[in-house]
């Protein structure tokens, strides 16, 4: 085999059209403490993380998909930290960078959109763009990190570590409006429609049986004082029941004689001229 021939018959095994596509690795799925979104990207799984940051795989609203780069809670609330990411951003090419936030923001935790990545077709060049955004995002988060300068001198002492490192929880960011609404699918707009549904059916039941418990219920207040047109005003008493065994409520009280006590002498106490008494009626009579 001549080497003409040999480079013929390598020729169509280096054209796009029949080389294989380099395997991209699966994005791991977002955890509650991830953001939805920053800025203008869908969050859509997480690719890398280290104790400088996270590497999602996003999207926006146009279908355009990137690869975002987030600082963690700790680096964030390092300035010097904070100017090695911004510094690795500014040596990226301008058309690698799709969006950054702004560096004064100290309160919200730095990130960058690195794209562009064409959509997956199988091809190998949409799989050479996404690796190159991933090896530009973890360059970004390793010059935070400084993991990949060179040693100088020998090593004393024990290892280097940031004050920071064990702070990995994605950094702060601030979502205004809710973004919510926009990211629902068709399933999940149907879902929030029938759950809304069910809310609304239930207070109208709850009110419902509310109004069968308490309509007849009695007013709590007296009623009001009624004027008539002579001046006078009528008053309406509610007449009560009286207890058993003391007698019809609408005739006079009576009151039950008292007994009276006499003391214990030997005297008679039926005296001359008392109702009763022997002496009382015709004078001769007591002879």
């Amino acid at each position: 085999m001549t080497a003409t021939e040999s480079h013929t018959q390598a020729r169509p095994a280096d054209s796009p059209e029949q080389s294989p596509a380099r395997e991209i690795p699966e994005a791991l799925p977002l955890m509650p403490e991830d953001p939805p979104r920053v800025g203008e990207f869908w969050l859509r799984g997480r690719l890398g993380a280290n104790a400088a940051g996270y590497l999602y795989t996003a999207s926006d609203e146009n279908g355009r998909d990137a690869v975002v780069a987030m600082m963690t809670e700790g680096s964030a609330d390092d300035a010097a930290a904070r100017d090695r990411f911004v510094t690795a951003v500014d040596e990226l090419p301008d058309d690698a960078v799709l969006a950054h936030n702004d560096g004064d923001d100290d309160d919200l935790a730095l990130w960058v959109a690195i794209g562009p990545i064409r959509e997956d077709d199988g091809s190998s060049a949409a799989s050479d763009e996404r690796l190159m955004a991933e090896r530009r995002g973890e360059d970004v988060l390793s010059a935070v990190l400084m993991d990949r300068i060179p040693q100088l001198g020998r090593f004393r002492g024990p290892d280097f570590l940031h004050y920071w490192e064990s702070r990995r929880r994605p950094g702060l960011f601030r979502i205004w409006p809710l973004p919510w609404p926009n990211a629902l699918r068709a399933a999940s707009r149907w879902a929030l429609v029938l759950s809304l549904l069910a809310m609304a059916i239930i207070m109208a039941l709850a009110v419902f049986l509310a109004w069968l418990l308490f309509r007849n219920a009695e007013p709590l207040e007296p009623e009001p004082v009624i004027p008539t047109p002579t001046g006078t005003t009528t008053v309406t008493v509610t007449p009560t029941t009286p207890p058993p065994g003391t007698g019809s409520p609408s005739g006079p009280p009576t009151t039950a004689p008292s007994p009276t006590l006499s003391p214990t002498t030997g005297i008679p106490t039926n005296l001359p001229g008392s109702p009763g008494s022997p002496g009382t009626g015709d004078p001769g009579d007591r002879f």
